[in-house]
């Protein structure tokens, strides 16, 4: 593409070094740059990149954009923020792509990744190819990408889109996350429609406060163009705000749906069929289905898509080797995630309530002791170990989350002991809930990334005991 048709794109900006030049890739990152590129001058947390501008020149790049001139003999487009000119940049190289994809999207605290596993079901079941993209993983024409974040970078998640329109994807389920949406990464992605799960606390060592918090989500809904059909969640408190926000900006269709009277959805023929555990997922697929309803979709594929659906990894995941007792794996790393696991693990046990969690480090700090609270208040046995400790010592995580339990609970930094030690306490009728970490296939500390897989290490420990291969 020529230059000059991204620069229109962007608006009125400086160009300095301008000459015809044809554009073959995008890039923000200098390890993905080839001869033809524009490489994008992003400042970040760790570098800043435009000290690495002369390295990607020197791989090829054609032009940059940037945020101040650079001695360096290429085209460069010169912009207020090089980060967000990234999405205009990215929708117009590759062609506007969710202009021709049918696009539905989840955001909101908990619930985002089992309620896109359950629309992409429902697309598949109404025949419509799609994608996905997700925290667990993309799926493009069919074939599964691992995720290496739940939302891309902007050139990345438009390229994507790109490539399934050209595997033959119609359409995409799609997790829509705050820190995409405060990054803008989302930008100019064209969402056909969009659920509103809920909002607990959460990332706020990246929004600081429940408000921005819930900004970065009520952005997606009323300063997109065109502003997408809304599903909203009516059971929870920051649901309702959204619901009557959106109803006075009357701008797109919007539809309640939750498990109180006043949903105007719910209840749903799917929820007969769901194969998926815990009261929870009931408004997971009261999700979906009020998607799905958006999208003009009749009741028959979204009854189809819900029941073909045996599970999502590591969410509410059973790990069975025989034993007289429930070993289940589950993802929720927040205090309302755990909360509404343990209610439903409580649901379906004849014994006690055995709990092992922990609390990533570099991360919220502020949920910690929420988390001790709720394991010890709702749990029989609680077990504090140890989740993604990354630069921070464990013993300090475990320190703070140790100041909101209420009652005696066991402290075991090792994970693997600690899984080792609830399986071992578990008999007859007993659930055990290992909470934090889900599908995740390794654990980080500062210096190393360990392989790690909660329900491997529960399944090991099981087999140990002697429980029937």
């Amino acid at each position: 593409m020529d230059l000059e048709r991204l620069i229109t794109a962007l608006g009125p900006v400086e160009v300095r070094g301008g000459a015809p030049t044809d554009i073959a890739d995008l890039a923000y990152d200098t390890r993905q740059v080839g001869p033809g590129a524009l490489f994008f001058c992003v400042p970040g947390e760790r570098a800043d990149g435009h000290d690495l501008a002369g390295e990607a020149v020197e791989r090829g790049a054609a032009a940059l954009v940037v945020e101040r001139p650079l001695e360096l003999g290429v085209p460069q487009v010169i912009v207020p923020s090089s980060r967000a000119a990234m999405p205009v940049a990215a929708d117009e190289f590759f062609e506007r792509p969710t202009e021709e994809l049918v696009l539905g999207g989840v955001t909101g605290t908990n619930g985002k990744t089992t309620t896109t596993f359950l629309l992409h079901a429902i697309f598949e079941a109404a025949g419509m190819r799609p994608g996905l993209i997700g925290t667990i993983e993309s799926r493009v024409g069919g074939e599964s990408r691992p995720a290496v974040r739940t939302t891309p970078e902007a050139i990345d998640l438009q390229r994507t889109f790109r490539a399934m329109l050209e595997a033959g994807d119609r359409s995409c389920a799609m997790e829509a996350t705050s820190h995409g949406s405060e990054l803008g990464r989302l930008e100019r992605v064209r969402f056909t429609a969009l659920a509103f799960t809920n909002l607990s606390q959460d990332h706020l060592d990246f929004h600081e406060t429940m408000e921005r918090y819930y900004e970065a989500k009520r952005r997606l809904f009323t300063e997109h163009e065109p502003a997408p059909a809304a599903a909203v969640n009516v059971t929870n408190t920051w649901g309702r705000r959204l619901a009557e926000e959106l109803r006075q900006l009357d701008r797109a269709p919007l539809l309640t749906y939750g498990t109180v009277p006043e949903a105007e959805l719910n209840t749903h023929p799917a929820l007969e069929r769901s194969r998926l555990a815990g009261g929870f997922n009931v408004e997971n697929v009261l999700a979906a289905a009020a998607v799905a309803r958006l999208l003009g979709l009749p009741d028959a594929p979204v009854v189809e898509g819900v029941a073909r659906l045996p599970g999502v990894p590591g969410r509410f995941e059973a790990v069975d080797e025989g034993q007289p007792f429930t070993v289940i794996v589950d993802y929720s790393h927040k205090p309302g995630a755990l909360e509404a696991v343990l209610r439903t693990a409580r649901n379906i046990t004849g014994g006690r309530l055995i709990c092992v969690f922990g609390a990533g480090g570099d991360r919220d700090r502020g949920k910690r002791p929420m988390m001790g609270r709720v394991a010890s208040e709702l749990a029989d046995v609680a077990i504090v170990t140890s989740d993604n400790p990354r630069s921070e010592d464990p013993r300090a995580i475990i320190d703070q989350i140790l100041t909101g339990v209420v009652g005696p609970v066991e402290v075991e930094p090792d994970r693997r002991a600690a899984i080792e030690l609830a399986v071992e306490q578990a008999g007859d009728g007993d659930v055990v809930v290992i909470a934090g970490k889900g599908d995740e296939q390794g654990q980080e500390f500062a210096d190393r990334k360990i392989p790690f897989d909660d329900r491997e290490v529960a399944r090991e420990a099981l087999r140990r005991l002697g429980a029937p291969a």
